[in-house]
């Protein structure tokens, strides 16, 4: 029987190592998938996901259990990638092909789960090329909640306590975000 959050996070608490492993297990493919969707470098989400998870056992004890572990978590984790990002003030880019076998990533909501022809699978591959550059140039507070909530699915609740502001902010941002893209692919889709 799978334990949950909250019975792991008492466990961890009293000492018990395994218990935060298991929290580490449940979450740590979600948590990379966030850094890099953020940083765009695998070494660095890696780098990201580790300190995001020393951090949250440092500090347990202040998990006061008003949201979820994962939003706790989820906080972390963005508040890592974007002081990353103000600190080394770099932005490389992979290609979508090299997210192959590192979990979901924009290619992997972009794609059509049926087959396609050729031209239209090269065609896919622009849009996702394009739409990846786009996500690049937002600010990390836009290129942030656009994640949280059209590639990880949280509800503006969640965001709003991952990025610890208010919901009428993150409703912003994401407007201002989505207006960004959409001005930045209105001549390519």
């Amino acid at each position: 029987m799978e334990r949950s959050d909250q019975e792991l996070v008492r466990a961890s608490r009293h000492g018990s190592k395994d218990a935060f492993r298991e929290l580490v297990e449940r979450y740590q493919r979600k948590v990379v998938s966030v850094a890099l969707g953020m940083v765009h470098n695998r070494d660095d989400a890696v780098e990201i996901a580790q300190e995001t998870f020393v951090k949250a056992f440092e500090n347990l004890d202040k998990f006061k259990g008003e949201s979820s572990f994962y939003t706790w978590l989820y906080r972390i984790v963005v508040n890592r990638a974007i002081d990353f990002q103000r600190r080394e003030r770099r932005h490389p880019t992979i290609a979508l092909e090299d997210w192959a076998g590192e979990g979901e990533g924009y290619e992997e909501i972009l794609r059509d789960e049926h087959p396609q022809d050729p031209y239209e699978e090269t065609q896919s591959r622009e849009v996702g090329a394009r739409v990846t550059e786009a996500i690049n140039e937002l600010t990390p507070d836009h290129k942030a909640v656009i994640l949280l909530r059209e590639v990880e699915g949280l509800s503006y609740e969640e965001i709003s306590r991952v990025m610890q502001c208010s919901k009428g902010t993150v409703m912003s941002r994401l407007h201002y975000a989505r207006k960004k893209l959409q001005k930045r692919l209105k001549d390519f889709v």
